[in-house]
């Protein structure tokens, strides 16, 4: 049983449970946004990222376990409804990798939101061409790194952009964020 001081810091259990669902519902539309949004269709693979507004969003405004869990929620929903499991090792694999990267450079406090969103954005592209590598057993797959790497970098860029404009809003306008998970 969580102490007083705990639940206050925390929000009610029904209370994370909304906020949560909430950023995972906008998170899966924003997800279906960008697929439909076709960037260089010439090299497979490169999105928008707008999901990762959410999630960086999430990451600087709740816990950091509450970001992973709406990222994790996200990846299997809209795989399990759009893209099947293969799309699913894909995201799993580049959403990982860019969290954990983001969390630790949060963490450490050098870099500003955008700084963290565009090494996230690189970080996940890194991730799906490993999990691509594995699958087809094909090192010359290096070969689209750069061109994913670039375009993480630049869609990292402008998802960080657009977080922390969102995130300087929601924390003047929203109670929602200003309390519960701490």
């Amino acid at each position: 049983m969580p102490s007083p001081d705990e639940k206050k810091t925390l929000g009610t259990p029904s209370r994370q449970i909304a906020v949560c669902a909430l950023l995972t519902a906008l998170s899966m539309l924003l997800s279906y946004v960008d697929s439909l949004i076709p960037l260089l269709p010439q090299v497979p693979g490169i999105k928008a990222g707008l999901a990762n507004i959410v999630i960086l969003i999430a990451l600087y405004m709740l816990k950091e376990r509450y970001a992973l869990m709406i990222n994790i929620a996200r990846i299997l929903l809209t795989g399990l409804l759009f893209s099947g499991i293969t799309g699913i090792m894909y995201s799993l694999a580049g959403a990982v990798l860019s969290f954990l990267v983001m969390h630790l450079l949060k963490k450490s406090g050098l870099f500003s939101i955008v700084g963290v969103s565009l090494a996230g954005g690189a970080a996940h592209n890194t991730g799906q061409l490993l999990v691509a590598i594995l699958l087809v057993s094909n090192l010359r797959l290096l070969y689209y790194l750069p061109a994913l790497v670039i375009s993480g970098i630049l869609t990292g860029i402008l998802t960080g952009v657009i977080s922390h404009i969102l995130i300087h809003r929601l924390k003047k306008s929203l109670t929602i964020f200003n309390s519960p998970f701490g």
